[in-house]
């Protein structure tokens, strides 16, 4: 690790630890405040404020032109994916939905491979998918009866769509390229966001029981200075200046420390059949990247 800028480690060393810890922060503050509501003042508040450092910095707006692409990517991965995960948490264990996460590589692949230009599938890919898929069967071996209950289901349910909803976004930012500066269009997509979560909010009727506590109102300032800006911030730098192949094991080290935290904080379940678990979907995951990188 020598070979590498000191700050661009440290700021892989910061996503592995913030991102890893959002998941209980989301946790704690959906049993306080309405999930869209939550999710949407956390971004229509980090936004504004991303976007005055960065202004203050000499960064521009985008273009009008690009505002297009930036709003269909920032309501997809934030907008629904984030907001989904949100909803999710409502009734899943906060560990238990970082691991579950880290099955998107799966979804992204397999949907890549149906883009004409896409890569294709080959052997590792197919069998990491396979070996996922396992490893989520694994979680759920033992709790055969909590998926016949409707809360329960819902949440597998939204958590699913939230992975589709970010592989779709991820897909289509990487095939329509924008000009402006990742982080600038990062500011712009949490302010879409945030429109998007908080126009849903209001329509649901989720300002009349919003009720923000001391633990609701940490979460919120939690996620919108340290889960967003400097997550997000550390995330750019660090991708600049390092391999993304390291950067991207990021996503191994992510749901041991939600699980950790879950089990600690909230007494959530975290036990062998969970390690093992942790292990094949985190082997597929290295399996598929793998496969991806050889197509």
């Amino acid at each position: 690790m020598q070979k590498y800028n000191p700050k661009a480690f440290l700021a892989w060393v910061t996503i592995c630890v913030v991102w890893g810890t959002t998941y209980l922060a989301i946790r704690i503050g959906v049993t306080d405040v309405p999930p869209l509501f939550f999710a949407g003042i956390r971004w229509i508040i980090a936004g504004p404020l991303f976007f005055g450092i960065l202004r203050l910095k000499g960064f521009k707006f985008p273009q009008a032109r690009e505002l297009k692409h930036i709003a269909i990517v920032g309501i997809s991965l934030l907008g629904i994916a984030n907001g989904l995960v949100v909803i999710a948490e409502q009734w899943l264990p906060s560990g238990l939905t970082a691991l579950l996460i880290t099955t998107l590589p799966f979804w992204i692949v397999g949907m890549e491979s149906l883009v004409p230009q896409g890569p294709k599938l080959n052997f590792k890919i197919t069998a990491g998918i396979f070996l996922g898929f396992v490893g989520v069967a694994v979680i759920f071996a033992g709790d055969l009866q909590e998926l016949t209950e409707s809360k329960y289901l819902w949440g597998i349910l939204a958590l699913t769509g939230a992975v589709v909803f970010w592989s779709a976004g991820s897909l289509y930012s990487k095939y329509n390229k924008i000009n402006s500066h990742p982080l600038v269009s990062a500011s712009v997509q949490m302010m879409f966001a945030g429109v998007f979560q908080l126009s849903l909010s209001i329509a649901n009727g989720e300002e009349i029981s919003f009720n923000l506590t001391s633990n609701g109102y940490l979460s919120v300032l939690y996620l919108i200075l340290v889960g967003s800006i400097l997550g997000y911030g550390s995330y750019i730098y660090a991708i600049r200046h390092l391999p993304v192949s390291f950067v991207s094991t990021y996503a191994y080290i992510n749901p041991l420390i939600a699980l950790f935290l879950g089990w600690l904080i909230l007494d959530e379940k975290f036990d062998i059949q969970i390690l093992l678990a942790s292990v094949i979907i985190f082997t597929g995951v290295a399996l598929v990247k793998k496969g991806a990188s050889a197509s």
